[in-house]
C-alpha cells in the first residue's frame, strides 16, 4: 500500500501562488498515474489535473489549464502541482491519489493522501 503524505498548502490573495508535494512512501512509483482532487463542502471531489508516470501525459480540468501544472521528480518520489493566478473558486481541500490508469475518475485511485487546505480570498 502506498501512503501519500501532501504539503504546501495554506492562504493566499487572488492572483497569487501557491506549490503543493506529494510525497509517496511504501514503493517507488514508476507506473500507474498520480494526481489531484479538491473537494469544497456539500461537493464532490473533483478532479483537478494528472501524470502519467509511465510517459509523462499529463491531463487538467478546463477550469485550471494554463494556471496549475502538474510535475513529478522521481528522485525524490514526489508529485508537484504548481498553481499560479489562483482564484477564489479554487478555495478547496487538495487530494493527492494514485492509481493504475491516468483518470479523472475518483474510482480509479487507491491510495489518496489526508488532504491539504488552499484558500483564496482577498
Amino acid at each position: 500500500q502506498v501512503q501519500l503524505v501532501e504539503s504546501g498548502g495554506g492562504s493566499v490573495q487572488p492572483g497569487g501562488s501557491l506549490r503543493l508535494a506529494c510525497e509517496a512512501s511504501g514503493r517507488t512509483l514508476r507506473s500507474g498515474a498520480m494526481a489531484w482532487f479538491r473537494q469544497v463542502p456539500g461537493k464532490e471531489r473533483e478532479f483537478v489535473a494528472v501524470f502519467d508516470l509511465g510517459n509523462g501525459f499529463t491531463d487538467y480540468v478546463n477550469s485550471v489549464k494554463d494556471r496549475f501544472t502538474i510535475s513529478r521528480d522521481a528522485a525524490k518520489n514526489t508529485i508537484y502541482l504548481q498553481l499560479d493566478d489562483l482564484k477564489p473558486e479554487d478555495t478547496g481541500v487538495y487530494y493527492c491519489s494514485q492509481g493504475g490508469v491516468a483518470s479523472r475518475m475518483t474510482m480509479d485511485y487507491r491510495s489518496w493522501g489526508q488532504g491539504i487546505q488552499v484558500t483564496v480570498s482577498p
